[in-house]
């Protein structure tokens, strides 16, 4: 029986995934999503060192990450290992990685060698820092991304001092750009009929992420502060107290600025010398938050949220996790997806944020076990029962 796709839309691509951890799997759950032929190629578990890298497999961590794919054991470091992954890349189109730079060098599965075997092929690679450059042998881990890519110095309360995001922002938008990277190159193939290598780092995608506060200091020269729940420009924008806990409000320009003052009965704060206009505003900040804040205390989130969109003002409540999945438009949405287990118990998963009218995406496979399909993708790729056969007499798979 083949196994399923998640969708048509790039179901004629196949791609060996040598990652682990986070950024990888990140960027190879974009592909497998949307109907890629996945490969997941691990180190068989007679040498694995311990728990894997990314957790435990059964964890909820690790299962998000790895649906919609196939395993197979395979020991890079073999010689014949090595030689089954290279007959592999003959007829694959992309290969996936996320080991420290020298690493691919090391094993000669490094952009120059795989284009000797397949010039189609697509490389991409994330790391910490880059392939290159004074940094290049670190090892990468999204914390330290996040202080350096300066996340960690506009995240927080005033004067709070240094704090990371909730979710590993790094890992997660390194490995997305690494998809979008992939795309574009398998778009240009069809151009020029050569594959590239495509590479980016933790580093390079939190200094991305930082988008309009980078370019305030590149372009203006000011360095952004922490400014806790506040919006640094659009004034008032933040969390709120309400009767029964807080709401957001996002006040941008003007107008809307006005139609707050209209929805908390407060039309004189209008025409007050010290919020007049957005410059008064953000000097004036704290003191026009508190007097938002006095009147906000007296009705529940929940009634202010329905004044507030009668007139045309952005709000919304503050969700925890849990509050957040029960939702009506998030239940509308569709973006938690259940799978059938090979138990056949259900597991639920978070879907893609992005529809395609013709060719959605799906999840239909739960993550493999380690090396479940080992001897079936071998014989995909052309590898005779003998060939299988010594690979396993020799502990290679």
């Amino acid at each position: 029986m083949p196994f399923p796709r998640a969708s048509q839309a790039l179901s004629r691509f196949t791609v060996l995934d040598l990652t682990r951890v986070r950024s990888g799997p990140t960027c190879v759950r974009q592909l497998g999503d949307w109907g890629a032929n996945v490969i997941k190629i691990e180190t068989p578990p007679h040498l694995e060192k311990g728990e894997g890298p990314g957790g435990p497999r059964n964890g909820s961590d690790f299962q998000n990450l790895h649906r919609n794919k196939r395993s197979i054991n395979l020991d890079l470091k073999s010689p014949q290992g090595l030689a089954a992954f290279k007959r592999m890349v003959e007829k694959a189109d992309v290969v996936v990685e996320n080991f420290r730079p020298d690493v691919k060098e090391r094993l000669g599965i490094d952009y120059q060698s795989l284009r000797k075997i397949n010039k189609r092929i697509v490389l991409a690679s994330i790391s910490g820092f880059g392939q290159d450059g004074p940094y290049r042998e670190r090892p990468g881990f999204d914390q330290i991304a996040q202080g350096m890519g300066g996340l960690m110095s506009i995240t927080g309360l005033p004067g709070q001092g240094p704090v990371r995001v909730g979710i590993p922002v790094a890992d997660l938008t390194a490995g997305l750009f690494a998809a979008m990277g992939i795309l574009t190159a398998l778009l240009e193939r069809e151009v020029s009929g050569e594959g590239q290598w495509v590479s980016t780092s933790l580093l390079q995608a939190q200094i991305f992420m930082l988008d309009f506060q980078a370019a305030r200091w590149l372009q203006q020269g000011e360095v952004a502060k922490q400014a806790g729940n506040n919006h640094p420009t659009s004034i008032p924008t933040g969390v709120f107290m309400t009767k029964d806990g807080h709401i957001n409000i996002a006040a941008t320009g003007q107008v809307i600025w006005e139609r707050v003052c209209a929805s908390i009965e407060a039309p004189e704060l209008v025409k007050d010398p010290a919020y007049v206009n957005g410059a008064a505003r953000l000097k004036n900040r704290d003191a026009l938050n508190a007097e938002i804040e006095k009147r906000t205390v007296r009705k529940t989130g929940a009634e202010w949220i329905d004044i507030f969109n009668k007139t045309g003002v952005p709000c919304g409540p503050i969700y925890s996790i849990d509050q957040m999945f029960a939702d009506e438009q998030v239940k509308h949405l569709g973006i938690a997806q259940s799978a059938t287990r090979p138990d056949g118990k259900q597991q639920v998963f978070v879907g893609q944020p992005v529809s395609l009218s013709r060719t959605p995406s799906r999840i239909v496979a739960t993550p493999p076990e380690q090396g479940q399909h080992t001897d079936e993708v071998l014989k995909e790729f052309g590898f005779a029962d003998k060939d299988i056969a010594e690979l396993h007499a020799a502990k290679v798979v």
